[in-house]
């Protein structure tokens, strides 16, 4: 007689389970972590991508640094795979400090980073720069002569990136108004002014040279005539060259003056100038910006005086012209000049002194000044 059946234990039953799911289960996660390993290389791939499209240094705020403490944390050493924000070293650093604030240790309240550089040593780098066009080698040089051995080329070097200055010496041809500033006090210029007057000729057409000293700004007239010939410009250079030696004692450099192509200019002029030991430049054709000061001078004596008059003979002229030197001069102020007379008076008035109201030319012309008690 047979036996009935047994029937499976229930842990007979277990085993049977799990040996029908185990290999599902397994392939499962298999295939789980397949499919996360390839989200985060894609996501590792972006950030490499976005990151280079950011600035090198990137600061977190103190919230933004906890919550990639509270998930970096768990992550332990496999964070190096992945950390790109900061280094694995600053966070390491970041969990010392949280793990020192725990514990009740102060933490230290010095910004991370190299101190930076005091704003008036900043300010001498920039004025060093702006005035010489030195590199950032010879300002490190001057910066040691001074007595700031702290700084380092490339401390130099940021701060003049960050005022927008090269970091290399300026060793171009350099502009004219380099050029100008340079050789001012050596510097002359000249040119023409016209006025139509009425003589008994009727109306004619006057010539008025002048010459103007591009460091001082003084302005010399030497001439007028309606016809401004050869022998004319020969006694006007003789006369000039006196006067500009008197005016600008003979220094290391040769006198400069600057002028125009005008065919009045013969070659009998710059001869004479050249044997007085002044050298005649001749800017180029249609440049009025490289012979400026001169024509600036044109400009305001004619705006200031002439344009207010209608002239009656060569006398009439000369006194107009006359005054009008001796109040460019002497009375004056000049914006450039530092809003002061370029010819100082010996002694400076009294601030009490009541203050007194000179006219030249009918009131065209005024200068104020405080008279002495």
């Amino acid at each position: 007689m047979m036996s009935p059946p047994e029937f499976p234990t229930t842990y007979t039953k277990v085993l049977l389970v799990a040996r029908f799911f185990h290999p599902l289960l397994t392939l499962l996660a298999s295939v789980t972590r397949s499919h996360l390993a390839k989200q985060i290389q894609y996501l590792k791939a972006e950030n490499e991508i976005l990151r280079s499209k950011l600035p090198k240094r990137i600061t977190v705020t103190p919230k933004e640094r906890q919550k990639l403490l509270r998930y970096g944390k768990p992550l332990g050493t496999a964070l190096k795979q992945l950390i790109t924000i900061v280094s694995p070293r600053t966070f390491a650093r970041w969990v010392s400090g949280e793990h020192a604030v725990k514990q009740g240790k102060p933490e230290s309240a010095r910004k991370p980073g190299r101190p930076k550089t005091d704003a008036e040593i900043r300010e001498l780098v920039i004025q060093l720069a702006k005035n010489n066009g030195w590199g950032y080698t010879r300002i490190l040089g001057e910066l040691k002569k001074l007595g700031i051995h702290r700084l380092c080329r490339t401390t130099v070097i940021n701060i003049l990136k960050e005022a927008g200055l090269p970091i290399g010496p300026d060793r171009g041809a350099g502009s004219w108004d380099e050029f100008l500033k340079i050789h001012a006090q050596t510097l002359w210029a000249c040119d023409f002014i016209t006025k139509k007057i009425w003589t008994k000729f009727g109306l004619t057409e006057y010539y008025i040279l002048f010459f103007i000293h591009v460091g001082s700004r003084r302005a010399y007239i030497s001439g007028m005539t309606d016809h401004p010939d050869a022998d004319w410009m020969a006694q006007q250079a003789r006369n000039v060259s006196l006067y500009m030696t008197e005016q600008t004692p003979p220094a290391d450099s040769t006198l400069v003056l600057l002028r125009d192509g005008d065919k009045k200019f013969a070659p009998q002029f710059d001869e004479i100038l050249k044997a007085g030991g002044i050298r005649p430049q001749r800017i180029t054709f249609r440049s009025p910006n490289l012979n400026a000061y001169a024509e600036r001078f044109a400009q305001t004596l004619q705006k200031e005086c002439l344009d207010h008059f209608v002239v009656l003979g060569e006398k009439h002229l000369r006194h107009l012209v006359s005054e009008f030197q001796i109040h460019f001069n002497t009375e004056r102020p000049h914006q450039a000049m530092g809003n002061i007379p370029l010819i100082k008076p010996p002694d400076e008035s009294p601030p009490e002194g009541k203050i007194v109201c000179q006219e030249r030319l009918g009131g065209l012309l005024r200068h104020y000044y405080r008279q002495v008690a």
